[in-house]
């Protein structure tokens, strides 16, 4: 989907979100909004990041909805900054942009090195936006729900105590599939496949692919095997550990819920998508080979538009 103009015609607002606690994020954040703004455009800051990025002409967000008025949020910093700028967009039309400050940044479109060339892509609308799934996370105790959340990358159930090790019980479309004994487990979204997913062993799954994923992490099990199943199932995992604080449930890294034995986690489809605005139209395996450095050498076949 192209970028569009949005309606009325008036001025066109960017909200800017960075690490702030990094000072070359700092210098990046400043050139950026010195890009931006003379191209005419108004930028907002986050009033939690407003010391050290707000100057002549810079605006400071509205706490409570930071991207109201907005046509796109930049996000500068590594993949965790970009995950706190999924929060700002979730619900909302607005696409979030992310250049990437830190290592690898696989939700990121562009460099620190390009960072004068994103700032015209913007000013340009020179982007597309796309749709990625997330889930929606529910937990519940006896059958009472006592938390809700969801996530762009992943839901992750993990021991709360390093000396123990987590029994928990995973279930798919409501009939039970194994009981392991592991450090945890790892709901993911295609998105998510390249992050804690990944690390825990997890398949790479193509954005495109409209799926669920269900990985084991350092599972003591004979059958552990990562699952990829349908976008429509619903994923479980039940605590069966004794004792308060038993595990914890982490969505995107970011938000945290203590879980006694008996807890329960479910994960479905989320409702609402989040949407990322795209400078690349190259395929998924240029990205993987990039942010991974993967060894190409020997390849013989045909780049795209070759003879």
């Amino acid at each position: 989907m192209r970028a569009v103009a949005p309606p009325g015609g008036g001025e066109r607002r960017v909200l800017l979100c960075t690490h702030t606690g990094r000072p070359e994020a700092v210098v990046a954040a400043r050139e950026m909004l010195s890009r931006l703004m003379a191209a005419g455009m108004c930028v907002s800051v986050l009033p939690d990041e407003s010391a050290e990025l707000v100057s002549d002409g810079v605006d400071l967000a509205d706490a409570t909805s930071p991207v109201s008025g907005c046509e796109l949020v930049v996000v500068l910093g590594g993949d965790g900054t970009i995950l706190r700028g999924a929060e700002l967009v979730r619900g909302t039309q607005v696409p979030l942009l992310g250049v990437n400050l830190g290592h690898v940044g696989f939700l990121a479109e562009s460099e620190r090195d390009d960072l004068a060339a994103t700032a015209q892509r913007v000013v340009d609308r020179d982007y597309e936006v796309e749709e990625r799934m997330t889930l929606d996370v529910t937990v519940l105790v006896e059958g009472e729900v006592v938390d809700r959340s969801w996530a762009l990358n992943e839901a992750s159930v993990e021991k709360a105590s390093s000396e123990r090790m987590l029994q928990l019980v995973i279930e798919v479309d409501g009939r039970p599939l194994s009981t392991v004994g592991c450090d945890g487990v790892v709901l993911a979204t295609p998105t998510g496949s390249t992050a804690y997913a990944f690390s825990a062993g997890g398949p790479v799954v193509w954005p495109q692919v409209e799926a669920l994923l269900l990985v084991p992490n350092a599972a003591h099990a004979l059958f552990a095997r990562p699952l990829v199943v349908a976008p429509t199932s619903r994923l479980a995992v039940e605590v069966l550990d004794e004792g308060p604080g038993a595990a914890v449930m982490w969505c995107d890294g970011r938000r945290r819920f203590e879980l006694a034995a008996g807890a329960r986690v479910e994960a479905t489809r989320g409702e609402l998508p989040v949407r990322l605005a795209r400078l690349s139209r190259g395929p998924f395996t240029d990205r993987l080979v990039a942010k991974f450095r993967l060894p190409v050498h020997g390849w013989r076949g045909q780049a795209p538009g070759g003879s």
